[in-house]
């Protein structure tokens, strides 16, 4: 821990010493007497290093570490290079991870304005804003940038993430907006329930997920003609993986592209934390809430990076901002950008194929055995629902074999199936499901 000691007990003395104090007690001479700890914490004696490693590795015991994950649902376990993780743990990253004075360093606009340019090149778009707390809220804040004082209604898919229409439905009850779900059909948004949901020309913004909850495809930009029909913005949340191979959101007519960069190099870790990226045209580029780092020339010609846009409403007129952003997930949008920089355009595109391909042999695995089959048509990219009975023991049967099963839901199983997952872990879940439901 040295490196993160900032000073000496001289320096901290030196320091006392030149603004006239001698003891940091007297730093604290405004706070009352009773207020003030005397006889030290209630804390229990401390541990040798050797009594703590036993304690710390009892704990970690507890947990259940899988040998393969097939569950999904919004965080994947895909594989993460090495030097995805060695290159944010550099302490001049980590000790910035989330800055709120970036235009102190060329290194951290620098490393914002790389991700940036790379979460435009991946989705399509124009600009990108240097990254917010996580996909949900990237839809969120979405959505609020597309309001106006006419349109005041948004619309979200049933099929969305359940986590992302209740983060949207709790933004709108803070501005006092109204959020509508529209209706699902055969895994997919109905696009008809949505024609007419526009009709009352008065919605601001709808929200579409690509791949969608079920990991089913949208017709995205059919979704989009409608959309834009109906005098609305059209708000694409994609996974960055599947958008390596497929259709980017301003091809399928988006406004705004946004998403879950969990898949960009970022360990599952218990939730978190995570990284939403956010991308539009340049339309609406001032909407965008928090920050956008820019590249210009200093004095001398020399390459440098600024602090280019940010609301200033967030810092002098508070009442009137649309976003109470003003920081970045830099560490996590670093992350990311060491992920696709190591990949690369190949690199991702295999990823997906194999995300692809393997859930596509998983559900044909699985749909050989009586009892079990899809329970949506259309097509999918690594995640789809199967309908099967008795999913409890399952589960459990997949769990002695060191394998977390799929997501229940309704009615069945979500799976997931990643480039990380063998053949052969893909044929050892097939065949624990077909004994179980032949007993």
């Amino acid at each position: 821990m040295g490196s993160y000691v900032p000073s000496t007990p001289a320096q901290r003395q030196e320091m006392l010493e030149a603004i006239g104090l001698h003891d940091f007690r007297q730093l604290y001479r405004d706070v009352p007497e009773e207020m003030l700890l005397r006889d030290g914490l209630d804390l229990p004696e401390g541990m040798s290093e050797l009594e703590v490693s036993r304690t710390m590795t009892a704990m970690a015991a507890r947990n259940i570490a899988y040998s393969a994950v097939l569950r999904g649902a919004g965080a994947y376990d895909h594989y993460i290079p090495s030097l995805v993780k060695y290159v944010p743990a550099k302490e001049e990253f980590l000790t910035a991870y989330t800055p709120y004075q970036a235009e102190m360093s060329q290194g951290i606009l620098q490393s914002i304005f790389e991700y940036q340019t790379m979460i435009c090149q991946l989705t399509g778009m124009d600009v990108s804003n240097a990254s917010v707390y996580d996909g949900a809220t990237a839809a969120a804040e979405a959505a609020a940038m597309c309001r106006d004082r006419k349109r005041r209604v948004t619309l979200i898919s049933a099929a969305a993430h359940p986590d992302t229409i209740n983060t949207v439905r709790t933004y709108c009850y803070g501005t006092g907006d109204e959020l509508r779900v529209i209706p699902v059909k055969d895994g997919r948004t109905d696009p008809e329930a949505l024609r007419q949901m526009l009709a009352g020309g008065d919605v601001s913004g709808v929200y579409i997920q690509q791949p969608n909850f079920f990991g089913q495809l949208e017709e995205a930009e059919a979704l989009g003609e409608i959309i834009h029909q109906g005098g609305a913005l059209y708000i694409l949340g994609v996974n960055p993986i599947a958008a390596a191979i497929l259709k980017t959101p301003r091809d399928c007519g988006a406004d705004v592209a946004v998403g879950e960069g969990q898949p960009l190099g970022m360990p599952l870790g218990w939730g978190g934390p995570y990284l939403g990226f956010m991308a539009t045209v340049q339309k609406h580029m001032r909407k965008l809430p928090g920050r956008i780092v820019g590249q210009t020339v200093d004095s001398r010609g020399q390459r440098c990076f600024v602090l280019s846009l940010q609301a200033r409403e967030q810092h002098i007129r508070r009442e009137k901002a649309s976003s109470n952003i003003c920081s970045n997930e830099a560490l996590c949008a670093l992350t990311a950008s060491v992920y696709m920089a190591v990949m690369g355009p190949e690199g991702m595109a295999e990823a997906a194929r194999q995300c692809l391909s393997k859930a596509h042999y998983l559900a044909k695995a699985l749909c050989a055995i009586p009892g079990v089959s899809l329970r949506y048509p259309g097509e999918y990219f690594h995640e789809f629902v199967t309908e099967l009975p008795r999913v409890p023991e399952v589960l459990e049967a997949l769990e002695h074999h060191g394998i977390l099963g799929g997501l229940p839901v309704e009615g069945g199983i979500l799976w997931c199936a990643t480039e990380k997952v063998s053949r052969a872990v893909l044929d050892e879940t097939a065949a624990v499901v077909k004994e179980v439901l032949s007993k």
